[in-house]
């Protein structure tokens, strides 16, 4: 596995979304056993970033990776986020980004991934209520304890990141990117590249879009969030079968899966960045870490670049309310 750095943050160039594992998707958290051995055989191929949030359960995927993390800590470089739950009475679905909120979040967060640091600890959403200079000050405070090791924002727009960066250096901004969602190109990723930031885009895989293996709505159980996003429904889901089925000839002119083309095609856009695609199982894994070594042409590039935008918007009305692009 071929490795990147953000900032001056090494990691594999491919990391492991954890999310699914327990939280978000059709299946979570219905085999702890296969996603410990999938965190494993990830590790066993070369990836040391793995990505988790106090918010997936909630809490219970931390567990989940402290588990799996036992007696092998020093190998890995763990991301997690605060501040989509309130630790200081804001009610639920409040973002909490203040600083007594933050410091009872890196607490629970220690504990439950069973390490006295963290290497990567984002801004899970950018908080209203609380201005970044204040929430970034505090995050600095605990880089000098040592409870941090490295700042990162999720979703942040141009404006909070040059912010935030005026603090206390930013190691990492997380955005949805793929195929896709394409919306961080314009705004966001020149401002990274100026200030010499690392990209980690999640969901490079279109929430299992991309990958060609969902044909219908109708697979997703009732817990899975993917039923309220607009792009998986009615009209827009049909629409978007057609660029799924464009990724998929793609793949089968390169040899490839369509998933390997997603994170491919990802891959080619520059240094500094690092996917953390998600899932929960051994053989998707192994797939998805595959994709270090693929090399698309040019031609298959600018067909991939051309493809017609997604139909629908990524996430509901609420959830995009606090996404900053």
């Amino acid at each position: 596995m071929k490795h990147t750095t953000l900032a001056d943050l090494d990691v594999s160039r491919i990391g492991l979304g954890t999310m699914g594992m327990s939280f978000g998707y059709t299946g979570a958290g219905s085999d702890d056993a296969e996603s410990i051995r999938t965190i494993h055989r990830a590790l066993e191929l070369g990836v040391t970033f793995l990505d988790t949030a106090e918010v997936y359960g909630p809490y219970v995927n931390e567990e989940l990776v402290g588990t799996a993390l036992k007696g092998r800590r020093d190998e890995v470089v763990i991301a997690t986020k605060f501040g989509m739950i309130s630790h200081t009475g804001r009610g639920p679905g409040r973002l909490d980004s203040s600083p007594v909120g933050i410091r009872t979040a890196v607490e629970g967060s220690l504990k439950r991934l069973g390490t006295d640091y963290i290497d990567l600890y984002y801004q899970h959403r950018v908080d209203p209520d609380t201005p970044i200079e204040e929430t970034v000050g505090t995050l600095a405070e605990l880089v000098a304890e040592g409870k941090v090791r490295h700042i990162g924002l999720s979703e942040a727009g141009p404006e909070t990141i040059r912010r935030a960066h005026a603090v206390h250096p930013v190691t990492a901004v997380q955005s949805e990117y793929s195929l896709w969602t394409r919306d961080v190109e314009e705004r966001v990723l020149p401002v990274l590249r100026e200030l010499g930031i690392g990209f980690v885009p999640y969901s490079p895989l279109g929430h299992g879009f991309l990958t060609g293996a969902i044909r219908s709505p109708e697979e997703f159980d009732d817990g899975d969030w993917r039923t309220t996003s607009p792009r998986f429904m009615g009209e827009n889901f049909q629409r978007n079968l057609a660029l799924a089925d464009e990724v998929r000839a793609v793949a089968a002119e390169a040899g490839v899966t369509p998933a390997q083309v997603a994170l491919a095609w990802v891959l080619a856009k520059g240094e500094h960045i690092a996917p953390i695609p998600g899932t929960k199982r051994v053989a998707r894994v192994e797939e998805n870490i595959a994709a270090d070594d693929v090399r698309l042409t040019a031609e298959q590039l600018a067909t991939l670049d051309n493809l017609p935008p997604a139909a629908g918007a990524d996430h509901n009305e609420e959830q995009m309310r606090v996404i900053e692009r």
